[in-house]
């Protein structure tokens, strides 16, 4: 991965940007994209716009090797924009990365060879950047994870740990269409439609016959022609319909054996890059071919597939195709282990690609300039959305914008946005919190002023709300100004009586726990006898966290970092703390399982729970929860609420 660019430069024709035609793109779209990945989320904006100025891109095509053995040193770390790369420790998989990861810092950073080999598993494009300590100001905010902590290595350990994907591999076969290798390609075409089939296997290094070599029973070398060799050559004039097949054949076939797993076949799908194996017996021979569409149809669904298809998406009935596998995936990952708030992690990166490819499509906003940025809010905001969570946006402007707009062409063009968006599946906000809403897009100066007023009048209709609905904003898009707006927002003086009512709008919401009883359950309609998870535990513990990040004036981080962050910062004890985010996982598990069961069953989704319906020692342990929660807000309240009285 050494300094081999020059193909494209700052400003570069491609159309993957924006999803339609070839837009010029410049390094505002690197600063958008890399400020939302880890650990770059972390820079300021000055850094942020230098690393953008820093970087370069290259393109690797679908089976290139990007890092490869005698390498030496690594010149850049590189990020992957667009595609899927395969990790390997010599000739096992040990990784798969999407867009957003990185690798290459390790051999950057310490300044010894990569050990290491990445191969692009489809077309990929990457970020290359130079040593970080040699263009920032602030190197040491980026603290880079292992290999093994990415999201995609989990996911695909997660993976092969489910029922569906510890399946021989022959449960997913199909049998085997024979031909000779001199077969012609218009009569091999000609058999693969009459028998439904994708491929056909002949014998290499003979003419013999169809079955002749797969009988002797010695294993031999197989070649394959597939569909997509026809379409690729035959349909372009490459090559004659009146050509053998060995002429647009792969030799030797990949292969694998009858006794391994349908995850096995996964991977080795993503190492070589195909899209066909062929199964074979002890003894070598061919019985079956395997097809990723065969492990497509047993609903074995990859993140990282769904995101790249969102990216390459050109038009919103491609993006509407590809977010249909969305809240499948959701399901896939819930089932094989993976813990929900890191699913929830993976949904908010899908969701915000999604949107994001929706906003690039509307003018003004496909402009790819630092005029406008569009922010989540709320769950979204805190990267803990649930299976089936609102899209809460806002926006921001400019007041020097070169497209200096009207509110009402804002909320026309944003209406169109979330127009889009909801074709793609998703929801907007039902209560109004829409960038289309003039409450929730104004300029950049018009934004200050409001919320002045609102802290230095919190009690005014509306003012509380807005307010602390601004604690859980995201940029999404133009994060040099959205971030500085963030910052400014942050540096407003916070007097006490705006955190105190901030303080009791956060413990207004009290856990369904009572005296008597267990649980206060509801005591008549369509939930009598239930209690609602979602305003009882994950409202009041997600409160709380949004009260200590007003009161330190913190950075948007999830509920569970700002629960620690009160710890550190002495506004929580240390149990007080660990007792919170426990409690908040522990209900954050419950509502999203239970959501992911009405996705399955096709059924409404319901935050409300029937104590009864879980066993007694969840019961009691969720019941240990609730009183947890209960004893902080009285704390809190008695120690910052009960001052001044």
């Amino acid at each position: 991965m050494r300094h081999r660019l020059g193909r494209y430069g700052k400003n570069i024709q491609l159309e993957f940007f924006s999803g339609g035609p070839a837009t010029e793109v410049g390094v505002q779209e690197f600063i958008d994209f890399l400020g939302k990945q880890s650990p770059y989320d972390r820079l300021d904006p000055g850094d942020l716009a230098r690393l953008g100025d820093a970087l370069t891109v290259e393109y690797f095509a679908a089976g290139a090797t990007i890092v490869g053995p005698d390498i030496g040193v690594l010149e850049y770390l590189a990020v992957i924009r667009t595609g899927v790369v395969t990790v390997l420790d010599r000739s096992t998989v040990v990784d798969e990365l999407g867009p957003g990861d990185t690798f290459g810092q390790f051999s950057l950073l310490s300044g010894l060879p990569p050990t290491l080999t990445a191969h692009a598993t489809t077309d990929t494009l990457l970020y290359l950047l130079p040593d970080p300590r040699l263009v920032l100001e602030h190197p040491e905010r980026l603290a880079f994870e292992g290999a093994d902590r990415s999201v995609a290595h989990q996911a695909l350990l997660a993976r092969a740990a489910s029922d569906s994907m510890m399946r021989p591999v022959t449960s997913f076969m199909s049998p085997v269409l024979w031909c000779r290798a001199d077969t012609t390609i218009r009569d091999a075409a000609l058999a693969m439609n009459t028998d439904r089939r994708s491929c056909v296997l002949f014998v290499t290094g003979t003419d013999a016959g169809a079955g002749a070599g797969n009988a002797a029973g010695t294993g031999p070398e197989l070649g394959i022609m597939t569909d997509s060799d026809c379409r690729r050559l035959v349909a372009t004039g490459t090559v004659a319909p009146h050509d053998p097949v060995r002429a647009i054949a792969s030799a030797p076939a990949h292969t694998i054996g009858h006794r391994e797993s349908a995850a096995s076949a996964l991977l080795a799908m993503v190492h070589y890059g195909v899209h066909h194996l062929v199964v074979t017996d002890d003894s070598g021979r061919a019985i079956g071919v395997c097809r990723v569409v065969d492990l497509s149809a047993a609903d074995i669904r990859d993140p990282l597939t769904v995101r790249s298809a969102i990216e390459a998406a050109r038009t919103i009935e491609q993006l509407v195709e590809a977010t249909r596998a969305l809240r499948p995936v959701i399901v896939e990952l819930t089932d094989a282990g993976i813990p929900p708030l890191r699913v929830g992690g993976l949904v908010s990166a899908m969701v915000e690609a999604t949107v994001e490819k929706c906003i690039g499509w509307v003018a003004p906003f496909s402009a790819r300039s630092d005029d406008f940025s569009w922010l989540f809010l709320g769950s979204l905001a805190r990267r803990e959305p649930l299976p089936v969570s609102d899209v809460d946006t806002a926006l921001v402007w400019r007041d020097d914008a070169a497209v200096h707009p009207s509110g009402e062409d804002v909320a026309t063009r944003a209406g169109d946005v979330l127009t889009m968006v909801e074709q793609t599946g998703l929801s907007r906000c039902p209560d109004g919190a829409n960038a289309d809403n003039p409450l929730f897009h104004r300029s950049h100066d018009e934004w200050l002023r409001r919320a002045r007023g609102w802290v230095a009048h919190s009690d005014g209709p509306g003012a509380l709300l807005l307010a602390v609905m601004l604690a859980d904003s995201r940029p999404v898009t133009g994060l040099l100004l959205g971030r500085s707006l963030e910052a400014e927002l942050r540096a407003i003086p916070s007097d006490d009586a705006f955190l105190r009512r901030a303080l009791a709008d956060a413990l207004a919401r009290r856990p369904p726990i009572g005296f008597v009883k267990d649980f206060v359950v509801e005591a008549s309609g369509a939930h009598r006898g239930q209690v609602d998870l979602k305003r009882g535990g994950l409202g009041p513990t997600v409160a709380i966290g949004r009260w200590l990040a007003l009161r330190t004036g913190s950075p948007i981080a999830s509920t569970q970092e700002r629960l620690q962050m009160g710890a550190d910062e002495g506004l929580l004890s240390a149990d007080e703390a660990a007792q919170l985010r426990h409690a908040h996982r522990q209900v954050y598990e419950l509502v999203f399982t239970a959501e992911v069961e009405s996705l399955r069953a096709g059924s409404p989704v319901s935050t409300f729970l029937d104590p009864r319906s879980i066993d007694t020692l969840s019961r009691r342990h969720l019941r240990q929860s609730f009183k947890a929660i209960a004893n902080v807000q009285d704390r809190l309240e008695a120690e910052w609420l009960g001052r001044g009285r």
